[in-house]
């Protein structure tokens, strides 16, 4: 595994189950410590990565989903991982590990698209622009998600951490990953079927309001509609560490609102 990785880990090493953690795009591993703190995951493993290329990881030489999903799955392995949970960009990763075979366990997906569709006009024709400006729309939102941060209702040194990790973020990697990203949400292959075809127990999680308010499992769209009939109807039940990682919260996104 060449991938140089980024992990705060938590737990005891000789824990049953090991549970990694993945951010979405712009994060770092931090972003999990609010989750990583919980109790009632004391006993298990927690392995929070910065994903290559973004906050300021050496960039991959690969942006391509599929790419991220191999070296994750890599990781997974060698870590002796259970389960996978993957928060936007993240979860789009960990879909991947599980629609490709190179995981077999159970996944979570937090705040998930699966298609263009399910992210906002705005945010996708910034990503086009980059074809045309370079790296000036992903400078624009770097710029926001650290301003957006003040809004957050946020002790100031979790602010501070948070606004440090979206600002350590290369303008250049990011408009390679973003590219790549829409790439991979315009591609015509039924997620939704692929996600239920492979049988792995899954929970695709989205907030009440957003992604930044409290978890439910109702999806929020057709799309996610039909891979949670799917998904809960499957006899395998949910690996119990999962399921606290479903209940506590969902991890930071960058635009956590106040409530």
């Amino acid at each position: 595994m060449d991938t140089k990785w980024e992990i705060v880990e938590s737990g005891p090493a000789g824990a049953e189950q090991t549970v990694l953690l993945l951010p979405g795009g712009m994060c770092s591993a931090i972003s999990y410590a609010e989750v990583m703190a919980e109790s009632t995951l004391a006993n298990a493993r927690l392995l929070a990565v910065t994903m290559p290329g973004h906050a300021g990881a050496p960039p991959p030489k690969d942006f391509s989903t599929e790419s991220y999903a191999r070296i994750t799955a890599e990781l997974a392995k060698s870590a002796g991982v259970d389960v996978v949970v993957g928060f936007s960009m993240g979860a789009m990763v960990a879909y991947e590990m599980v629609v490709s075979g190179a995981f077999a366990g159970p996944v979570v997906l937090l705040g998930a698209s699966l298609s263009a569709a399910d992210e906002p006009v705005f945010f996708r024709a910034i990503i086009r622009l980059g074809s045309i400006l370079g790296t000036l729309p992903a400078a624009v939102l770097k710029k926001g998600a650290v301003s957006m941060v003040k809004h957050a209702a946020l002790p100031p040194e979790r602010q501070a951490q948070l606004q440090a990790d979206f600002a350590r973020n290369n303008t250049r990697d990011m408009r390679r990953g973003l590219h790549e990203y829409l790439r991979w949400l315009r591609r015509d292959d039924d997620p939704a079927r692929r996600l239920c075809d492979v049988g792995v127990p899954a929970w695709v999680v989205h907030a009440e309001k957003g992604d930044g308010g409290l978890p439910t499992v109702t999806c929020v769209s057709g799309l996610y509609a039909q891979a949670t009939a799917a998904i809960t109807s499957m006899t395998a039940p949910i690996n119990s560490t999962a399921r606290k990682i479903f209940l506590i919260a969902l991890p930071f996104r960058e635009l956590r609102r106040e409530q």
